[in-house]
């Protein structure tokens, strides 16, 4: 006899406590249904404490999702200014630690309860026969098991950074040498400093997060003389990696640009480009470690003391084996998802709004939202990621109209960089909350959208990376730099409004 308890009384899990996890419990707590949020680190919000010392390219406003600011209004909460720009750090302790200590989330948060796997109680996912009337069962890394009758999955991309090699893969000897490899943005002006103080520093990557690391760097030399910074880059040519910079309407996102194209020009730095990564070794002198691969078809290599990676990130889909999934093969989002977020088609502000009947997998009441959705696409925004939490949680609570109907407010801004010609480069959108790579092209003014509005507007001219640079024949500065590369162009102005119709309603 098959003793196994019914779903329909236990909870709905959310692995993660960022803040689309958080959003999550929000919502669910609002549509009345019984829920636990399972948080891998000792607070909420511990991957983005990692990144705490970075401050975000939009202002609080488009951070904070609406259903989490309603409650905390309500409770009296010191809400902070809507135009300020606030750090990593800010982040959590402003909005998410006050929102874990709401009433309608604190009792159902657990902290240290990292998950190891998710599967249906008792059969493995091959058998088919009353799987829907069996419950979840996670396994988490202390031992314990949590039952649940759906789950939702928002445990972001950050513990799976993308590796050096150029391929994809890790380079030769990446591993081996652990100790000199740093991945992301780490806090070398701070925490970290005296790891890179005075050392030959080699930055991966051509996303926002290497030339935060980049100007971090230059401004740690003002202290410490010795050091000295080299930025490698697969694409051959820098054009396009600045972003709008003036023209950007995120003045912060704009300075970061404007202060990296200085720094280049002023020869502060090295730029190897395009270099693409095959190996690391020791140097003869034991003193540092030798990165090769090849430069224009030519073996190459420079010898460093740190490398700091910063190519972008990768969903973990380890802990969900026993999970039905249907994945894209290329970007390891949901396969409905995929095609609208593409960044091979999609380089700039065409990602359509979207919700729960686009994140389905074919295991019933399972989704993964937030950053991991997108899988290895770079155009995820927090703004998008509270959106899918709303239209999650109505669906779970059986209210379908609701998941359906898509509302998404974004800013009007005519500038969406953040995927470079090497997408497997490209930005993870750690630090960008509501605005950048995908912001549609239908996000006109700060009107709702809905996935019926948006076919109807013209994709903004010249928004990825600013207008096209003069004499040329490109919509925009990522269209310039694709085509200089040999490629066919960066896509953003091929759709007709026509066509844009017939991709936002797919």
């Amino acid at each position: 006899m098959d003793n196994s308890p019914s779903s329909d009384q236990l909870p709905i899990a959310v692995i993660g406590g960022g803040p689309v996890g958080l959003a999550a419990g929000v919502h669910l707590a609002k549509q009345g249904q019984p829920f636990v949020i399972l948080e891998g680190g000792p607070s909420v919000g511990s991957a983005i404490r990692e990144w705490g010392h970075v401050r975000v390219f939009s202002p609080w406003r488009y951070c904070i999702d609406p259903g989490a600011r309603a409650l905390l209004d309500a409770s009296g909460w010191n809400a902070p200014d809507d135009d300020a720009l606030p750090t990593g750090r800010e982040l959590v302790e402003g909005y998410l630690r006050p929102l874990a200590a709401h009433p309608s989330i604190a009792p159902h948060l657990r902290l240290n309860a990292r998950v190891a796997s998710v599967g249906r109680l008792g059969i493995d996912k091959v058998r088919t026969d009353g799987r829907e009337e069996r419950p979840f069962e996670l396994q988490l890394e202390d031992g314990s098991v949590i039952l649940a009758r759906a789950v939702i999955d928002a445990s972001g991309t950050w513990s799976q950074p993308n590796p050096a090699g150029a391929d994809g893969r890790r380079g030769v000897g990446e591993d081996a040498f652990a100790e000199r490899i740093a991945y992301g943005i780490p806090d070398v002006r701070g925490t970290h400093a005296s790891r890179y103080a005075g050392k030959r520093v080699l930055v991966v990557g051509s996303g926002h997060s290497a030339i935060n690391n980049v100007l971090d760097l230059l401004a740690l030399r003002e202290t410490a003389p010795g050091t000295t910074v080299s930025w490698a880059m697969r694409r051959a040519s820098t054009e396009g990696i600045y972003g709008g910079e003036e023209a950007d309407e995120l003045p912060a996102r704009g300075a970061l640009g404007r202060r990296a194209r200085e720094a280049v020009e002023s020869g502060q730095l090295t730029i190897v480009a395009p270099f693409r990564i095959r190996r690391f070794a020791a140097s003869q002198s034991g003193a540092g470690v030798v990165v090769a691969g090849d430069r224009r078809g030519e073996p190459y290599e420079v010898e460093v003391d740190e490398v700091i990676v910063a190519t972008g990130f990768r969903p973990d889909l380890e802990m969900l084996r026993e999970v039905r999934l249907s994945v894209d093969p290329i970007l390891e989002a949901s396969s409905t998802l995929a095609p609208l977020i593409d960044p091979n088609v999609h380089s700039c502000g065409s990602v359509p709004p979207h919700g729960a009947m686009e994140l389905l997998h074919p295991e019933p009441n399972f989704f993964v939202i937030g950053m991991k959705s997108y899988g290895r696409a770079p155009t995820f925004l927090m703004a998008t990621g509270f959106e899918q939490a709303r239209s999650v949680a109505a669906y779970l609570a059986g209210d379908f109209e609701a998941a359906r109907r898509v509302e998404l407010i974004l800013p009007e801004t005519g500038v969406c960089g953040g995927v470079s010609s090497d997408s497997a480069e490209a930005e993870a959108g750690a630090s960008c909350c509501g605005t950048g790579a995908a912001s549609t092209s239908a996000s006109v003014g700060a009107q709702p959208l809905t996935l019926a509005s948006v076919g109807s507007a013209p994709a903004a001219s010249g928004c990825c990376g600013g207008p096209a640079p003069a004499g040329t024949d490109a919509c925009c500065v990522q269209d310039a730099d694709a085509k200089a590369a040999g490629d066919a162009g960066c896509g953003c102005g091929a759709a007709t409004p026509a066509e844009t119709a017939t991709t936002a309603a797919r």
